[in-house]
C-alpha cells in the first residue's frame, strides 16, 4: 500500500512520544512524522524533522503544517499523551475519505482514566456545529489538499483560534466525516465532567482566547451566508408585567450524554426572579428526550423547588 499520511505530533521531549512514534512508525500507509515544539530548547529526536510552533492552535502553526502537508492526508494529533491507533484503523480512515470526498475525518476511540480504558463515542457534526470546543476527539484526518486551500485564505493571524480557523474554512469546501467506529486510544488527562468544561469558554482569564474563537466565527459565518448584523430595536422591560424575566432555550438533538448536564446547570442558577427553560428536542432517538421528560416530570409532581418552569418540545413523536 502507498504511503499517504504525514503525521504531525506535538513534542515536548523523547519520552512523551517514543511510544506514538513507534506505534505511527509501524502503520505501513504512514511517510513522514513531524514533531511540533514549543519549547526552543527541547532536544532533537534523531531521525525526525522537529518544527518550531508558538503554540498547537496558532495561525503560523497551520501554516507550518500546510507547507509539510506534502501526502495525501495529514494526522494532527492535539494531545501530548500517548496515542495508539487500532489495527488497521488508520488505513480505514483513509479508505473512508477517498470515498465520502470529506475534508477531514474524526473518529470515535477509547480514553486510559486512571489506568482505565473507557469508551468515548462523539457525535456527527452537522453545519450549525460552530462550537470552537466540538469534540472531534484527538486525532484529526484532513485531507492535505484542504489544509493548503484553507491556509492559503488565511487572512487574520490568530494565536489561538488557528485550528479553529482551519476547521471552519474546510467544512466551507466539504464535509467533515464522524468515522462511527473505535479508530484508537488515547491517555485522558482532563477528567472534568463535560458540564463543566463548557463554562471554560466564559472564564475571564479566558477572554483573549473567546474573543478570536467570536472573530473567527463570525468571518466563517459571513463566508457561507449565515451572518446577521447586530441590530436591535430599543425594548422597554417596565412597559408589561411579565411573570417570568428570562427565558434559557436549549436546542438538542441526540445529546444523551450532555442534555441532563446542562438542564442541571441551568436549574443550579440562583436568581431573584422566575425564569423558563425550554428544550426543544428535535425527534432524538438516543434516550434525550426521555432524560428531558424526567425533569419535567418532577417539576410537575412539584417535587424540585429549584424549578421555576420546565417546558419540553418534541414535534409528532
Amino acid at each position: 500500500m502507498a504511503k499517504s499520511v504525514n503525521c504531525f505530533i506535538p513534542y515536548r521531549d523523547k519520552a512523551q512520544v517514543t511510544e506514538t512514534i513507534n506505534g505511527l512508525r509501524s502503520i505501513e500507509i504512514v511517510d513522514r512524522i513531524y514533531l511540533l515544539a514549543t519549547d526552543k530548547n527541547a532536544e532533537a529526536y534523531p531521525g525526525y524533522e522537529m518544527i518550531q510552533i508558538d503554540s498547537l492552535k496558532s495561525t503560523e502553526t497551520v501554516k507550518k503544517i500546510a507547507a509539510k502537508s506534502d501526502s495525501d492526508y495529514s494526522l494532527i494529533y492535539t494531545k501530548e499523551s500517548t496515542l495508539v491507533m487500532g489495527m488497521f484503523a488508520l488505513e480505514r480512515m483513509v479508505g473512508l475519505g477517498n470515498d465520502t470526498g470529506a475534508a477531514m475525518l474524526y473518529a470515535d476511540h477509547y480514553q486510559i482514566v486512571d489506568e482505565k480504558r473507557n469508551i468515548s463515542p462523539v457525535i456527527t457534526y452537522q453545519q450549525g456545529s460552530l462550537r470552537d470546543d466540538f469534540n472531534f476527539g484527538s486525532v484529526l484526518l484532513y485531507k492535505s489538499a484542504a489544509i493548503k486551500e484553507a491556509a492559503a485564505r488565511m487572512t487574520v493571524d490568530y494565536k489561538f483560534a488557528g485550528l479553529y480557523d482551519l476547521r471552519l474554512k474546510a467544512s466551507q469546501k466539504a464535509s467533515l466525516e464522524h468515522v462511527n467506529e473505535y479508530m484508537y486510544t488515547e491517555v485522558e488527562n482532563d477528567t472534568r465532567k463535560s458540564g463543566e468544561k463548557i463554562f471554560d469558554y466564559v472564564d475571564p482569564k479566558n477572554r483573549a482566547v473567546q474573543i478570536e474563537m467570536e472573530e473567527a466565527c463570525t468571518d466563517h459565518l459571513k463566508a457561507i451566508g449565515g451572518y446577521l448584523k447586530p441590530e436591535f430595536r430599543h425594548i422597554e422591560f417596565n412597559e408589561n408585567n411579565f411573570e417570568f424575566e428570562a427565558s434559557v432555550i436549549i436546542p438538542v438533538f441526540n445529546r444523551i450524554k450532555t442534555v441532563e448536564d446542562a438542564i442541571a446547570s441551568v436549574l443550579k442558577q440562583k436568581t431573584k426572579f422566575k425564569f423558563n427553560l425550554i428544550i426543544i428536542d428535535n425527534h432524538s432517538t438516543d434516550g434525550t428526550y426521555e432524560a428531558i421528560e424526567k425533569f419535567a416530570m418532577l417539576e410537575r409532581r412539584g417535587s424540585s423547588s429549584k424549578m421555576r418552569k420546565i417546558c419540553s418540545s418534541a414535534g409528532q413523536r
